[in-house]
């Protein structure tokens, strides 16, 4: 017995000085005409202000170029594109959600179609993961979008992390927003005209170090 405790204060001595990693958290999204990358933005300062890493990520684009000129979309970022095999090497996921019909787009969709791999292999099993979401009217998919992304988590093992009521000005209603217990969001618009405001980005931030903080405790 002494002989098994000193090994167990020495072995506790030595993990004492070991350095943990902060936790590399993947911000993976699709946007159509910027509004959640300007999101996604947000949601990086709020994460690396919690002492994470955060890399953004677009999902692939599924559209042809002659569609999406004649649907004027902008260009794409230059941020990487998204790639399943990689998914694993992350420590958690916030996803950037651009609302169809209040659900995720068909981009995400088959994105998340092609994990069935880590899905059999449970390689994202216990990984935090939380929506952020983009729609073009109040009552366009805020909350459902959230809801039915769910779905996806779910079947992956995965630990949804929502925003819930985090920050104060998710009750504000002194002006029209997109957020939601489920996570930040913002209104652009039926034309897509409008750009996230100050309050929606600020719950975005708000989101991203919320996440954060509870993926590092996860680990």
């Amino acid at each position: 017995f002494f002989s098994t405790h000193v090994e167990i204060q020495i072995l506790l001595a030595r993990n004492s000085h070991v350095v943990r990693m902060a936790p590399k958290i993947a911000i993976i999204y699709y946007s159509m005409y910027g509004h959640i990358r300007t999101m996604a933005l947000a949601i990086k300062k709020g994460i690396e202000a919690a002492g994470c890493e955060a890399v953004l990520l677009q999902v692939p684009e599924t559209l042809s170029d002659d569609i999406l000129g004649k649907m004027s979309a902008p260009p794409k970022s230059e941020d990487p594109i998204a790639n399943v095999a990689e998914l694993a090497n992350y420590d958690g996921f916030m996803f950037g959600l651009s609302g169809r019909y209040g659900m995720m787009p068909a981009q995400v969709k088959t994105f998340w179609d092609a994990t069935g791999q880590l899905w059999q292999s449970g390689q994202l099993i216990g990984k935090p993961a939380g929506v952020f979401v983009s729609t073009g009217t109040q009552g366009g998919g805020q909350e459902t979008i959230g809801m039915t992304f769910v779905s996806q988590m779910a079947h992956h093992g995965m630990v949804f992390v929502p925003l819930g009521y985090r920050d104060p000005k998710v009750f504000d209603y002194s002006e029209a927003h997109g957020a939601s217990p489920y996570g930040a969001g913002c209104l652009a618009g039926p034309d897509g005209s409008r750009q996230p405001s100050a309050l929606e980005l600020a719950v975005a931030e708000t989101q991203g170090k919320s996440f954060a903080e509870i993926a590092t405790k996860l680990k």
